[in-house]
């Protein structure tokens, strides 16, 4: 492993060239390149282990002895993990969740980028990085549609049941219906049954008919479609269904889910009355595709395009570069693609960073997969009546428990028009998870659409006795300087 600093070292004070957040596939191919090019990197990330969500794996007190069949990919990620292990270049800061970023001035050293990070719940826990450099690679959390009985335990995403069985080798039930809309549904589906699980139903929302439009950019991605055809066929060797055109609306259950009411739905998502069907199951995992986090980037004020899908992400020009200078960003903050398209990027903001030209393969994997992410997430757009399904009784906020009955009457009696303003009246949004469960839920209801994500001081929770600490202690690195107006204002 890269080195992961918990005591104070030599070199005390030291900016690195380059600060990578997030240890996912473009966060890992970005430092492992960067480094190869002579650059000093650290890389910073929440999680205890290198791989991120995408190539989440079980620790070494499991013993489990092929976690590699777990994963697409494995190969790949084994080798970034070796080589930033090997690289004298590569600072891994394990455990680092940064909550802030104050912009540096590119070609001033005088005058780097500031990355504030909390480690724990002390004082002393709270971390600042310097970097003359910084690439976001922070990818996504999962989009949720509401709906009744989707707080029962049992029910979970499609990607939290990929993250327990492959960080912990635990199912999250025997038998499992997976819903939702896109393609993670078929890896979850394939990953689930492949451990054992029963799965008796896919449920997919959309007809997939809207890839047919785009058969010149699936002949240009075979890998994509090699993929495809290789969960459909495990799936198919278990006898799992597929429900196309049809979504669960409403889960069914006291203690813990027991059944699920799958009803087709129409071009517009709304459920057509007496095809409704029940399944019984244990377990349910659903998800209505990736949503890119980019909040640090959004407090900065960078600019962002909006997906085919509604989704918003980070622009980027054709080196990576977002609008604020001196930061990048790769992988799922620029639209969500995969893990192939995301090592690409990696690799292709590496080289924009240390002034290299951009190499021809990964420019080429970039400009195919994002043509195909495109496609996806056109193909998988969230019809405009699927909140026909939400009951007034329906929680839409799970932090602060407010139901869909209040977020309409916001709107409908109190005249609130988005998403934030309808915050304000109900709290919808201001729980623990800020928004990031219920936020696309909250902007449909609202009537707002996605919108642009709200731009927030601190990006995660942070403990008081850090705010309040003038003089932070930084493992390996001098404390970041007290926030002030010349230093940002932001926060």
């Amino acid at each position: 492993m890269p080195t992961s600093k918990s005591e104070p070292r030599d070199g005390a004070g030291e900016v690195h060239d380059l600060a990578v957040i997030g240890a996912g596939p473009a966060g890992l191919a970005a430092a492992d390149a960067a480094a190869r090019l002579g650059l000093r990197v650290a890389l910073v990330d929440a999680g205890s282990r290198l791989g991120g969500q995408y190539y989440r794996h079980p620790g070494p007190e499991l013993g489990a002895a092929h976690p590699e069949k777990l994963h697409h990919g494995w190969a790949v990620f084994a080798r970034l993990r070796e080589r930033l292990a090997a690289s004298p270049l590569v600072e891994h800061l394990a455990g680092h969740h940064v909550w802030a970023v104050e912009a540096g001035v590119p070609g001033d050293g005088e005058r780097p980028w500031h990355l504030h990070a909390t480690r724990g719940p002390g004082a002393a826990d709270r971390a600042t990085v310097l970097a003359r450099a910084v690439l976001l690679a922070t990818g996504a959390h999962e989009r949720h549609l509401p709906f009744p009985g989707w707080t029962l335990p049992g029910v979970v995403t499609a990607g939290g049941a990929q993250a327990m069985l492959k960080s912990s080798l635990v199912l999250p039930g025997h038998r499992i219906v997976v819903s939702g809309s896109g393609p993670l549904l078929l890896a979850a589906a394939s990953s689930l049954v492949s451990a054992g699980a029963e799965v008796p139903a896919i449920v997919e929302a959309t007809s997939y008919l809207g890839y047919v439009r785009g058969l010149p950019v699936l002949a240009g991605n075979p890998a994509k479609l090699a993929e495809g055809a290789a969960h459909g066929a495990r799936l198919l060797r278990h006898g799992v269904r597929l429900r196309r055109s049809s979504a669960v609306v409403e889960a069914h259950g006291t203690d813990r889910i027991t059944a699920v009411t799958v009803a087709r739905l129409d071009a517009r998502w709304k459920p057509v009355p007496g095809s409704e069907r029940r399944i019984a199951c244990d377990a349910l995992a659903i998800g209505h595709g990736l949503v890119p986090q980019i909040e640090l980037a959004a407090e900065l004020g960078a600019e962002t395009v909006t997906g085919p899908d509604g989704a918003v992400a980070l622009k980027v020009d054709a080196e990576q570069r977002t609008s604020v200078p001196g930061l990048w960003a790769a992988g799922e903050t620029c639209g969500v693609g995969g893990a192939d398209l995301a090592l690409a990027e990696g690799v292709l903001a590496a080289h924009a960073v240390a002034g290299r030209p951009a190499p021809a393969r990964e420019t080429a994997v970039r400009r195919r997969r994002r043509a195909f992410a495109a496609l996806m997430a056109a193909a998988h757009v969230p019809g405009p009546d699927w909140t026909g399904w939400v009951t007034d009784d329906t929680e839409v906020c799970r932090c602060e428990e407010v139901p869909a009955r209040e977020v309409r009457a916001a709107v409908e009696e109190l005249g609130a028009g988005d998403a934030r303003t309808v915050k304000l009246l109900t709290r919808a949004g201001m729980g623990w998870c800020q928004g990031r469960m219920c936020g696309p839920a909250v902007a449909c209801l609202s009537g707002g659409g996605a919108g642009r994500p709200d731009s927030r001081p601190l990006s995660c929770p942070v403990p008081l006795a850090q705010l309040a600490e003038p003089r932070p202690e930084r493992s390996g690195l001098e404390p970041g300087p007290e926030p002030g107006p010349e230093r940002s204002g932001r926060y």
